[in-house]
């Protein structure tokens, strides 16, 4: 990948690129999510609903982190993958190097401090007292675990800017696969409880990490990792290319936040645990989405360094039909098989618990339409070097118009099931979108630098 020429993301045939960046970022995702929903499983089934709600509860806190680490592994990665197209490999070299350098940082320190503080978080989260000790089972394990993962994360995403997508997915299958086995392990063998499932976590994200590690002596890498780095300023704006990936995780958070009180306060902790199941479906769709959106992080921002449009409009086009048709073989699989899939989760003494989730999913199916493509639409823009409009999506479609809708419902029209706020969401962001995304075309921006 030193030369243009030998880059198949510039010059190769635009299907076959894009498929060989796109199976396996899905096969990666797909694992990942496999993991988290066996977990889930796991968890619902062997330690019970109480300690599904209390994984649920500590979700805001997890995307905030994982927003922070998104925006420096996708703004990072995408402004890397710019320079490789421009042919300039130590510019590439030193963002790869200081990104990994603040995601350790950054990590460790929110480590350290959460784990002193941890009953004022769960406070704040909305918890009740009665689920603190579960809470604390898992989160004083998974705590120093996120070091690992969110470093990870970022290598992740480089790995494959650099032309290795083989490499990172191998890591996260692996990583997955292990997870799931050791969740037998640990929760249904020995019954571990929460403490089983981090453990089963941390054993996983080492080894993943382990496997990513290779990349540092492929002797076909283009970036280099060094830990001397000057002009740190320049991850000021690669992470603010990357602030739509933050905007959607930590709205994310916030939004789950908001839907956790409102839930509690309406339905209970029975409620939380309800909707744990619908929110393990709405992730499924995210990172299948997900897997097509970061393939077309590189493929775009790549091509938009060597300023190749007809490309750009080729891969987008694509991938646009790609997570349409994710989105409805999701909804088939909603519509047909929503009680099994439920029971995938619960056990059969959580009857008002299942009938609780298949009302909630009566009422946001209709998001799945849309919210790949939002999410599409809005790693276009990052990819273009475009941050402001791909915040301006992110923002929409994760916090704004959920938070807003979400609140209207609740309060002034409560005979109306609130949750409908979230399918409508998706679509007036969509329209959105697509508004942002023509008026910063491809063949509109050739010329900028």
């Amino acid at each position: 990948m030193n030369s243009s020429s030998a880059n198949p993301v510039l010059t190769g045939a635009v299907i076959p690129t894009f498929i060989y960046y796109v199976i396996p970022s899905i096969i990666g995702l797909i694992a990942i999510t496999t993991a988290n929903l066996v977990d889930g499983a796991f968890v619902g089934n062997f330690v019970g609903s109480d300690a599904l709600a209390s994984i649920t509860l500590l979700i805001p806190y997890f995307t905030l982190l994982f927003g922070i680490a998104l925006m420096l592994a996708i703004g990072g990665s995408v402004r890397a993958g710019k320079y490789i197209g421009e042919d300039n490999v130590s510019a590439a070299s030193s963002i790869f190097s200081k990104s990994l350098i603040t995601t350790f940082i950054i990590a460790t320190f929110a480590a350290i401090i959460s784990v002193q503080f941890d009953q004022v978080l769960y406070r704040a989260l909305g918890a009740p007292e009665s689920l603190f000790g579960l809470m604390a089972d898992y989160f004083q394990i998974i705590s120093f675990v996120l070091i690992v993962q969110l470093v990870t994360m970022v290598l992740y995403y480089f790995v494959r800017a650099d032309g290795h997508p083989v490499l990172a997915t191998t890591a996260l299958v692996s990583g997955a696969v292990i997870n799931i086995a050791l969740d037998a392990l640990f929760i249904g063998y020995f019954e571990l409880g929460l403490k089983g499932a981090a453990y089963a976590t941390a054993i996983a994200q080492v080894i993943q990490f382990t496997i990513l590690s290779r990349y540092f002596f492929s002797k076909q890498k283009t970036l280099n990792f060094s830990f001397y780095q000057t002009n740190w300023k320049e991850m000021a704006h690669s992470a603010f290319n990357g602030i739509s990936e933050f905007v959607n995780e930590i709205s994310g958070g916030l939004i789950l936040f908001l839907l956790n009180w409102l839930i509690i306060s309406r339905l209970g902790v029975d409620g939380v645990a309800a909707f744990t199941v619908v929110n393990f479906l709405i992730f499924l769709s995210l990172m299948l989405s997900y897997g097509v959106a970061d393939a077309l992080h590189l493929l775009v921002s790549q091509n938009y360094g060597a300023k190749n449009t007809a490309r750009i409009n080729q891969f987008l086009v694509i991938a646009s039909a790609t997570v349409a048709s994710i989105g409805l073989l999701l909804i088939a699989c909603l519509l047909f098989w929503q009680e099994t899939i439920i029971h995938i989760f619960l056990d059969s003494s959580s009857a008002h618990v299942a009938q609780a989730s298949s009302e909630l999913i009566s009422v946001i199916w209709p998001l799945f339409f849309v919210n790949g493509v939002n999410i599409l639409l809005s790693c276009y823009l990052t990819a273009v070097h475009k941050p402001l409009p791909s915040a301006a999506v992110a923002l929409s479609r994760s916090l704004l118009l959920p938070g807003g809708l979400l609140l209207m419902f609740y309060l002034l029209f409560p005979q109306l099931p609130f949750l409908s706020a979230l399918p409508m969401a998706e679509w007036l962001t969509f329209f959105l979108a697509l508004f942002l995304c023509y008026t910063n075309r491809p063949t509109k921006l050739v010329n900028q630098p």
